[in-house]
């Protein structure tokens, strides 16, 4: 049973919706093992569960940079930070995927013929034609196969049994209408024969508003009101000169057969839950590629891709869900006027998926919660490489972004795990929020790189390092720094931040861990080596950039005792630890939010370069 809803102020326009109850969902979702998907309705993917580092958080500052009106919202309450790919999918309404292996010795045979077709076999009483317009009465499975060449197939079964339609070499075009519609079903399953061509082409040049009464609007040139299965091992090209290439009005889940579509609107959207379990996608949108849009229940309005080969060209968001965008596993390459992935409430991605996303806008967003356990991320944005108004969590997997305005935002960030790699032209990480409660950076666990042109680790509450291995190749101008945080401990990992000396701040005098800190010039391309008294050297890097201030911490470094920082060419510092040699004039509460920072179709310049010690 759905719990009772109750109402939240969401971000948008102040709208209500339901709250979102996952406690339940979670705590069920913790008893389950990690095991392989399987085609069902409740089953769930496999995905890395690590554990969520937590820290306390100082009340987050409210002075903050300029920023646009998304920036600094109050992250969804039912958000979960730190969810996984099991539990994101018990939280939401179970998917129900159709048969796809289906026996056609006793199938309906629809013989497709120019302006009209003809049925056969056991059955063929529950088809109906009337000039080029064939409609499908009861459930059963049918074989459509020939050509249609201005008319439509509707089904309109009052019966709630399954209609099953298998193409096998069906070329149907409408300019009237979509030519694929489902009016009425228990559930329909679409099987793509084994090594078939299919084409769905709607070519109407507009697409009629949905009126007050709420009539379906047939929209798509795959349109179906009733749960619907893709499946099979043939192909299907859909092309849509107006509006939306496939619709499911409920729920729409994918599990196999290769899917071209060519859609003025959005190309594939399921409003229910759009479910993605195998298959090969080229998609291109002149909205968006993937969309899941019920925003009046908490537990639909979901994208996940479990499995497949994923090629989108969108002109609005590559993934736009009303609640999640869930991601545990496939190959997707997205190219995105606007977002790559966009969930309202969160966005997960575990197990081992590989992506590859470009987007003008933010690649990878969420109102609530962003969270990667596993998988490979590539990211370029003209915006945010990662942003979410609420939490960012980052266990595991492999994070690239390539370029960015900001590497990665939210209100309070943990690195727990993921191995990152952040190029920005402004701050690598910004923890920043004036609308949150809690704003702060926690970094236990994972290697993390990041090479900025404005502050390299930016937070306007706390910030706490207890593991990992951090490089921070920060600014060359003194109006942002390499450590831009308002009370920093560290405890545990190491730290390299080095680059100007202006806004440059080093460690609490109170950290468990000791650390150096002071100015040093070194050219872009010198080799910088830090050794202790007795010669032995702790570690050394070769800077990509112009240098004019060093920060470091390790387990090596014992608080009292002196170190030599030499760069080649250059003119050494000795060290004390534990005390500052830092002459700049440090760095104050960090910058708000940018959430818009460039804007869209802002482009951030390549960066990178940077080498680990």
């Amino acid at each position: 049973m759905r719990p009772t809803p109750t109402t939240r102020q969401t971000r948008s326009l102040g709208a209500l919706r339901p709250l979102r109850s996952r406690a339940l969902a979670t705590a069920v979702a913790a008893t389950l093992g990690v095991g392989t998907l399987a085609a069902c309705s409740t089953d769930t993917a496999a995905a890395d569960n690590s554990g969520t580092a937590q820290a306390a958080s100082d009340t987050a500052t409210t002075d903050a940079d300029a920023a646009d009106t998304d920036s600094d919202a109050a992250a969804p309450v039912d958000a979960v930070a730190g969810e996984d790919v099991e539990a994101a999918l018990a939280a939401n309404l179970a998917y129900e995927t159709g048969e796809t292996d289906v026996d056609v010795s006793s199938a309906v045979a629809i013989s497709l013929s120019g302006d009209t077709a003809t049925a056969s076999g056991d059955g063929a009483s529950a088809v109906t034609v009337d000039g080029s317009t064939v409609t499908i009465t009861a459930s059963g499975t049918y074989v459509v196969s020939g050509t249609l060449t201005d008319g439509q197939i509707v089904v309109d079964s009052a019966d709630d049994g399954v209609v099953t339609l298998v193409l096998d070499g069906a070329d149907i075009t409408s300019t009237t209408t979509g030519p694929l519609q489902v009016a009425d079903a228990g559930s329909v399953v679409v099987v793509l024969a084994d090594g078939s061509t299919n084409t769905l082409a709607d070519a109407r040049t507009s697409i009629p508003e949905e009126d007050a009464s709420g009539t379906d609007v047939v929209n798509a040139a795959l349109y179906s009101t009733a749960d619907l299965t893709i499946g099979g091992a043939g192909s299907l090209t859909v092309t849509s000169a107006a509006g939306d290439g496939i619709t499911g009005k409920d729920g729409l889940v994918v599990t196999g057969g290769t899917i071209t579509v060519d859609a003025a609107d959005d190309a594939v959207r399921g409003k229910d839950y759009l479910v993605i379990t195998g298959g090969t996608f080229d998609l291109t949108a002149g909205g968006d590629a993937l969309k899941s849009d019920n925003d009046e229940d908490t537990t639909a309005g979901y994208i996940a891709v479990l499995d497949g080969e994923l090629t989108l060209d969108a002109g609005d968001d590559a993934f736009s869900a009303a609640t999640d965008v869930i991601v545990g596993g496939g190959t997707i390459t997205a190219t995105s006027v606007g977002k790559g992935l966009n969930g309202d409430v969160s966005v997960v991605v575990g197990g081992d998926p590989t992506l590859t996303l470009t987007a003008t806008d933010d690649t990878v967003h969420s109102n609530g919660a962003v969270s990667v356990s596993g998988g490979t991320l590539t990211l370029a944005s003209g915006d945010d490489g990662v942003h979410s108004d609420g939490s960012v969590t980052l266990s595991g997997g492999t994070l690239t972004v390539t370029e960015s305005y900001e590497g990665v935002e939210g209100a309070t960030i943990t690195f727990s795990g993921t191995d990152a790699d952040i190029t920005a032209s402004d701050d690598g990480v910004n923890a920043a929020n004036s609308s949150a409660s809690e704003v702060w950076l926690l970094i236990s666990a994972g290697s993390i790189l990041v090479d900025a042109d404005g502050d390299g680790l930016d937070s306007n509450g706390s910030a706490e390092m207890t593991g990992g291995d951090v490089v921070v190749y920060g600014p060359t101008m003194d109006g942002n720094g390499p450590l831009d945080l308002d009370v920093f401990s560290i405890s545990g990992g190491t730290l390299l931040a080095v680059g100007s000396a202006g806004m440059a701040v080093e460690p609490s005098t109170e950290s468990a861990q000791s650390w150096i800190a002071g100015n040093l010039t070194a050219s872009a391309g010198s080799t910088v080596t830090i050794t202790d008294a007795s010669g032995t050297e702790l570690t050394s890097f070769t800077t990509p950039k112009d240098i004019a201030s060093v920060v470091y911490s390790s387990a090596d470094v014992t608080a009292g005792s002196s170190y030599t920082v030499t760069p080649d060419g250059g003119t050494s510092v000795t060290l004390t630890a534990g005390t500052s040699s830092l002459t700049g004039i440090g760095g104050g509460p960090g910058g708000g939010m940018g959430g818009g920072g460039m804007g869209a179709g802002g482009q951030a310049p390549g960066g990178g370069g940077g080498q680990r010690p």
